[in-house]
């Protein structure tokens, strides 16, 4: 089997709630969604997507996944996608860095890989591991009043578990913790999500005034070594994502026993194979992990949940259904959260089949 044409896709993907913020003011209104789609000579087509959350979260933006993917794709043309470890091979040498950029292609080449042996994906990566995947909603950075109000909200939406996003004053913040800790109920999950917005002194300041509540305290500062000097601090549980962007880095953190939980986002460590191997790991020392992305829509979403499902239920603190943020459904197929949870396809490869109404022309077309 050979790549014949790979082809790229823009499309904008609009919040229901209309923004989406978090720390330091940083805010989207709506996300810019990259969409690739491998065709091959016998006749199968993989799709695979990146939505980088604005362009000052990561390293990485939507615009940027596009260049980097015009540098790789030409180079693709004519490799077997099935040969999915040679393609990632291939690409590391081909473009430094940027994993990101690789995340699309990797994800398309699975999705061919399960449609050649008919079996969806969460079988390929070890196989399906329980009837549902339990998801987290993300709440919005606001007022705690309204964070508060949110959680009620969410719950009559079947969610169980709710990241607050703080990452702002301290004040406000452990106010907001407080009042989104006054409205849980018994079972639910409560995290206080700073993406990386404290400095290590209000830090500890906003875990010390919060000692009394069950909450999880996720990526307070944005280096390793000052949350690591947060986690010294507190006895709360503790959560590290932007800092896990790879294999090196967990052991790292493992070894130093930075963190009771991580997050790992697909295209934060450069697609489904490099998420594989994270996850592998993760199991084996029994780390528990948020299985997401940085954000997406219905393939995203779709990755995610066959990541997820073929995770221990014991190590899989939680998963994100990014397709129920958004207006806009660009595949059909896409897992659809039921109560709270969402299902892996069990058709064969990703299980999504996009919507060309929405995709729209294609911004490239490479082909030998």
């Amino acid at each position: 089997m050979r790549v014949t044409t790979i082809t790229v896709y823009q499309v904008d993907l609009p919040l229901n709630e209309g923004r989406y913020s978090w720390a330091d003011g940083k805010y989207v209104d709506v996300f810019d969604s990259t969409v690739v789609a491998i065709a091959t000579d016998n006749g199968i087509t993989g799709f695979g997507e990146v939505c980088p959350l604005g362009p000052f979260y990561l390293p990485a933006y939507g615009p940027g996944a596009r260049t980097g993917i015009a540098e790789l794709a030409p180079q693709l043309i004519g490799q077997d996608p099935t040969e999915i470890g040679n393609i990632n091979r291939f690409m590391d040498a081909a473009l430094l860095g940027h994993p990101y950029v690789k995340s699309a292609i990797d994800m398309a080449c699975w999705d061919v890989l399960g449609k050649e042996t008919g079996k969806p994906l969460c079988s390929l990566f070890g196989g399906r591991c329980g009837e549902e995947v339990a998801l987290y909603r993300a709440i919005s950075q606001r007022p705690a009043a309204e964070m508060a109000d949110n959680v009620r909200g969410y719950r009559d939406q079947g969610y169980r578990k709710f990241q607050l996003k703080v990452g702002g004053d301290a004040n406000d913040d452990i106010e907001r913790i407080r009042a989104a800790a006054d409205v849980l109920q018994a079972g639910e999950v409560l995290v206080a999500d700073a993406n990386t917005g404290w400095l290590a002194p209000d830090a500890i300041r906003v875990a010390n005034a919060v000692a009394d509540l069950d909450v999880y305290i996720e990526q307070p500062c944005g280096t390793y070594e000052k949350c690591l000097a947060v986690r010294e601090r507190t006895a709360l549980p503790f959560i590290l994502d932007e800092n896990i962007d790879g294999l090196e880095m967990l052991l790292r953190a493992h070894h130093d026993r930075a963190m009771d939980v991580i997050n790992l986002k697909i295209s934060k460590v450069g697609g489904l194979s490099k998420a594989l191997q994270i996850r592998d790991l993760c199991v084996s020392l029994g780390i528990p992990m948020t299985i997401e992305d940085s954000w997406g829509g219905d393939i995203v979403t779709a990755a995610i949940a066959h990541l997820a499902h073929s995770t221990p239920p014991s190590l899989r603190f939680s998963a994100t259904d990014f397709n129920s943020y958004v207006t806009v459904s660009i595949a059909a197929g896409a897992p659809q959260r039921q109560n709270g949870a969402m299902r892996a396809s069990t058709a064969p490869g990703l299980g999504v089949d996009p919507r060309s109404e929405v995709l729209g022309t294609p911004l490239a077309v490479y082909s030998g």
